[in-house]
Parts: C-alpha cells; sequence; structure tokens
C-alpha cells in the first residue's frame, strides 16, 4: 500500500491523527480578471532579542504571488543566507536555531542581493513581524519603504478554532510539520498557513491578512492623565510608554477608525472630566511595527 493510502486509511479509521511533511505549494492556474501581486514571507534568526544589540545571522526570503482575491497562486525561489554576527553566538542560541559559530563564519549578506529580491515586493509579511522589521530596517533600507503585515496577529487564529499562535502549533494544527526554527522553512510554512483555508471563517488566511493590513490604526495618547485613574486605563487594555519611545511618556492604546472617537469620548468623560486636546497618531502598514511606531 502506498504511503498516502496508509495515511488516509489511518485518518479514516477516527483513531489517528496523520500530519504530513511540508511541500512546497505548487502554482495554480491564474482565473481571468485576478489582479496580481507580489508578497515576500520574510525570517531572521538572531543572536538575541534586541535590534539596537543583536544581529543577524540569518536571513530567509520567500517571494509569492497572491491575488486581490486572497488566494496564493505561486510560490518563488527561498533566498537563504547566513551571516557571521561581531560576537560569539551563545550556546542558548545555537540550540533554539540550529545556527553554530562554524556555520556562519565568513559569511556575509549582500545588500544587493537583498534589495533584488525585496525590491519588487508590494507586501511584506512575517509571522511576528514586530521582531522581523525591526531587525531588517536596520539592516536594509528597503525594508523601511515596503507596507508590512503579521501573520502572528493580523488574522483572528482563536477566531478560527486555533488555541496558539506559534507557528508549529498552527501548522500541526492544518496538518503539516516542518523543520522549526530554520528561516526558510519557517517562511515556507507561513506560506501554506496563509494559503489554506480555515474554518472557522471559511476564508484563507491570506484573505484576513490583506483586510486587516489595508486598516488603518489610531494610536491614543492618554498623556498627563491622573495617576489614579492608571488602572482604570491598564484594564480598559491602555500601556505605559516609560521610555517615551515615539511619544510622550503616558498611556496609550491602538483602535481601529470606528474606535478613535468612542476612545477620545472616554477619556474626556471618564479619565480628564473634561474637554481636553489629545494626541493621536495615524498608524498604517508602511509604520506598523516599526521602530517609529
Amino acid at each position: 500500500m502506498a504511503l498516502e493510502e496508509m495515511a488516509s486509511a489511518l485518518e479514516a479509521s477516527g483513531a489517528y491523527r496523520v500530519l504530513r511533511r511540508l511541500q512546497v505549494r505548487q502554482a495554480r492556474t491564474i482565473p481571468d480578471g485576478v489582479q496580481l501581486r507580489r508578497g515576500l514571507i520574510v525570517d531572521v534568526e538572531t543572536t538575541g532579542l534586541e535590534p539596537a544589540r543583536d544581529e543577524i545571522i540569518e536571513l530567509a526570503m520567500v517571494p509569492f504571488t497572491y491575488g486581490l482575491d486572497g488566494q496564493v497562486y505561486t510560490v518563488g525561489e527561498p533566498f537563504d543566507r547566513l551571516r557571521e554576527p561581531s560576537r560569539p553566538i551563545t550556546a542558548e542560541i545555537t540550540t533554539l536555531t540550529g545556527i553554530s559559530e562554524m556555520m556562519v563564519k565568513g559569511h556575509r549578506i549582500d545588500p544587493d542581493e537583498v534589495v533584488a529580491v525585496a525590491a519588487p515586493a508590494d507586501l511584506v509579511i512575517a509571522h511576528n513581524a514586530a521582531f522581523d522589521r525591526k531587525f531588517l530596517e536596520r539592516l536594509n533600507e528597503v525594508f523601511t519603504t515596503k507596507p508590512w503585515a503579521c501573520s502572528m496577529t493580523q488574522i483572528d487564529w482563536q477566531a478560527e478554532g486555533y488555541e496558539g499562535v506559534k507557528l508549529g502549533y498552527l501548522a500541526a494544527s492544518s496538518g503539516f510539520f516542518f523543520d522549526r526554527h530554520r528561516a526558510v522553512q519557517d517562511c515556507l510554512a507561513t506560506v501554506e498557513l496563509l494559503a489554506l483555508t480555515h474554518p472557522g471563517t471559511g476564508l484563507t488566511g491570506l484573505a484576513q491578512l490583506l483586510t486587516r493590513a489595508r486598516t488603518p490604526s489610531w494610536r491614543v495618547w492618554a498623556e498627563n492623565s491622573p495617576f489614579d485613574l492608571k488602572d482604570q486605563l491598564r484594564a480598559r487594555g491602555y500601556r505605559w510608554n516609560g521610555d517615551a519611545v515615539n511619544g510622550p511618556r503616558a498611556w496609550y492604546i491602538d483602535v481601529d477608525e470606528d474606535g478613535c472617537e468612542a476612545e477620545l469620548a472616554f477619556l474626556k468623560s471618564e479619565i480628564y472630566r473634561g474637554d481636553v486636546d489629545l494626541l493621536v497618531r495615524r498608524i498604517d502598514a508602511y509604520d506598523r511595527f516599526s521602530e517609529r511606531v
């Protein structure tokens, strides 16, 4: 019996669930009238979590074409490069990523190669874009010119019936597995999750992502708010900008356009108890997840 027949037989019994190794998605026929765009999945492995101090040791990029209908049509040739950092790679990072000092010795990432792959992209996507974007904008300015989206936070995975958002968990819950924490494999797994139709909404992951990426958000600052009302702000979802980076040292919240006026009304009536001019900033895909916001 062929392997796939065996797997199907096991699944049909109801007693087993079979995970299949991730395969690169095959090209699909593009229907007439579909408007195509170029996407780019990116993933970095680094020496740590701080972009100002730590360094990229591996960069992978996987280009793909998609339609404005939310479908993935073709997956391009992966780009994968190692990079020797200026400081030794710790044992903890080697354990996590599988990347050792010997593997990266003498390797560098050619900026011209990066631009050649990234420049044609209409949208850059990462599974945790708030992490990858900060590192990549320091690596090459081409990433500062692109709109970004996050497959981890801009798809409502809970509404789709998933109990977590980590890439390995989402893959296993979707019926496949891959070699985790290697950048190319992470990219290909992300493409697959975007291409699949998910059970909660009946939409592809990409269709949901595109809607969220196109929608601007608004950052509302509660500057000089009364100290004794901080718990009320925290309970409502406000966060504290203690380092005064990209804004005042104050509480803030990100809301959609419909929620902006309601949030301003709440602050004026419940926090400041009067009319007050408040700082509001519009955030779109060109700045979202960057160090600029």
